[in-house]
């Protein structure tokens, strides 16, 4: 049996990393060959300076920008056969900059004897059903070579968080400022001393206009479509009803408000895109809590040798993906039993309708831990402390509610080890320098 994984960031390291362990236990596992278009592992959490294209001409993955902290506690993504404790060799405060989270995925990575499954600066362009097997269509980008091969399984980790959703507002065609995607954001800096008008009302936007007040914008307005964020912001931030128009340099809001305006960031989300995939391979959806027609969140059910990883509205991320990983290898491996249409039918339903009653952000993180914990219940992924993560995801929405600058100062357990976590040693709103070194210099000295 061959299998196919279409991406090697932290999905697909998920799923190379569950078949590894398999394979030192004894299981006799497939042969494995991991499609990569970049040139090394971590997905998204591979910063890149380039925008639009890279080097080959693709489009460039990563939305990551300077100076991104993360906005959860770390202690609800981590792996629970590595923790970063043991990555660290010391406990670490609860929000890290992206560095050092990606220091810590490629790091269990590394240590995991997986490199040589990938294929890196390879990007796969098309994949349809051929029998009773796939047709994957590869291109190696540094030689302009494509090849055909034949594949039992495929598997995509690529993520849907690379491909920007663009609205289209009158005037902006002629704005004579910078308009971007919160995709192209690289450096707060850019827009300091400048008043920045920031379309969207969710993470991105959230954090976005929080770098950018941090490293000194003059100003940050925030636009929304169906409600604010409600955060108590700094003075020179505000929210303001949905942008209708642009006059030149001037923003004009639903409730009749105008403000002029340097640049304009539109964290207004990402597309689910697989270009590559045949229409009858295809999943197509928005950002949910359980994507349709995948059954368990994983197996396309329409043709259950193709899974998707990681394509959920996320409040877990590793540890999901994780689940996810060790799930799909299961039933790969003939450990678990894909059931009829109709009972995937059934089962993918009761999820819906457990979905549409998680109407609040706390129901929301009950219900993805309740479909974490199945999935993980079901195979040998090692034991974690779930309901530990769930008090932390509730604790932190109500840290953000007391202090939107001020919640990543808070410390939480790990449900892996059990251990605190440092409180760090300056405040998040001084800490400027986002380098590994300078973190660890700040986690050393909260001990």
């Amino acid at each position: 049996m061959r299998v196919a994984i279409i991406g090697a960031g932290p999905s697909g390291l998920s799923q190379l990393r569950a078949f590894a362990l398999a394979k030192q236990a004894g299981a006799e596992v497939p042969e494995i060959v991991c499609f990569e278009k970049q040139g090394e592992w971590g997905g998204l959490w591979a910063y890149t300076w380039r925008t639009g294209l890279d080097e080959y001409g693709e489009p460039v993955h990563c939305s990551m920008y300077r100076y991104l902290w993360s906005n959860g506690p770390k202690e609800c993504l981590e792996f629970a056969d590595y923790s970063f404790e043991e990555h660290f060799g010391q406990p670490i405060p609860s929000f890290p900059p992206r560095a050092v989270l990606h220091d810590y995925i490629v790091g269990r990575a590394a240590k995991s004897a997986i490199r040589d499954w990938i294929r890196f600066r390879t990007a796969v362009r098309r994949v349809e059903r051929d029998g009773d097997g796939f047709r994957v269509l590869s291109e190696d980008l540094t030689t302009r070579t494509q090849t055909e091969e034949r594949f039992d399984k495929v598997i995509v980790a690529t993520g849907h968080f690379s491909i920007p959703n663009v609205p289209e507002f009158p005037g902006i065609d002629v704005f004579p400022g910078r308009v971007i995607h919160a995709h192209d954001f690289r450096d707060a800096l850019t827009f300091k001393g400048q008043d920045l008008l920031i379309v969207g009302a969710s993470y991105s936007a959230e954090d976005i206009g929080l770098q950018c007040w941090k490293y000194g914008a003059k100003s940050v307005t925030m636009t929304y479509r169906t409600a604010a964020m409600g955060f108590d912001w700094p003075e020179t931030m505000e929210e303001r009803p949905l942008l209708q128009r642009l006059d030149g340099d001037v923003a004009h809001f639903a409730d009749g408000s105008s403000k002029r305006v340097d640049a304009i960031i539109l964290c207004t989300g990402y597309q689910h895109h697989f270009p590559f995939m045949a229409d009858d391979l295809k999943l197509r959806t928005t950002n949910r809590l359980y994507s349709p027609g995948l059954w368990k969140g994983v197996v396309w059910a329409a043709d259950p040798g193709v899974f998707y990883l990681g394509m959920q509205d996320q409040w877990y991320t590793f540890t999901m993906f994780d689940a996810e990983a060790w799930f799909a290898r299961d039933v790969i491996l003939g450990r678990i039993a894909v059931p009829t249409k109709a009972e995937m039918e059934a089962d993918m339903a009761a999820w819906a309708a457990r979905e549409a009653e998680a109407d609040d952000a706390y129901k929301a993180i009950d219900f993805q831990a309740a479909y974490v914990k199945e999935l993980a219940d079901r195979t040998d992924y090692p034991g974690f402390d779930i309901d530990s993560t769930v008090a932390s995801f509730k604790a932190w929405k109500k840290d953000k509610q007391k202090s939107i600058t001020g919640y990543r100062d808070k410390a939480f357990p790990s449900a892996v080890t059990g251990t605190m976590s440092p409180a760090p040693s300056v405040k998040w709103v001084e800490a400027m320098d986002d380098s590994i070194a300078a973190f660890m210099g700040l986690a050393q000295a909260a001990e």
